[in-house]
């Protein structure tokens, strides 16, 4: 099963150096321009946690009943793995 990506051609103004900087990057790790450019972004987008991380997030700020860890428990465990 073959999955189709769309893509979609565009352009943008950067910076001379930026430019610069980013094709010597592209030609090191021997790709295209494009595909470094468009890994880069595709990482930042997903860097953003979920909906669900964001509310877990919040619970554990807002949370005055957390849990202790008794990390020489933890020790003792992993030592006598």
């Amino acid at each position: 099963m073959s999955t189709i990506s769309v893509r979609k051609q565009t352009s943008f103004r950067l910076n001379e150096n930026l430019l610069s900087r980013l094709q010597d990057e592209a030609r090191r790790r021997n790709r295209s321009l494009n595909n470094l450019v468009e890994s880069v972004l595709m990482a930042f987008v997903s860097e953003r946690p979920n909906r669900v991380t964001l509310n877990a997030m919040k619970e554990a700020e807002e949370s005055k009943d957390l849990e202790t860890l008794d990390l020489s428990n933890f020790r003792n465990f992993v030592d006598s793995l």
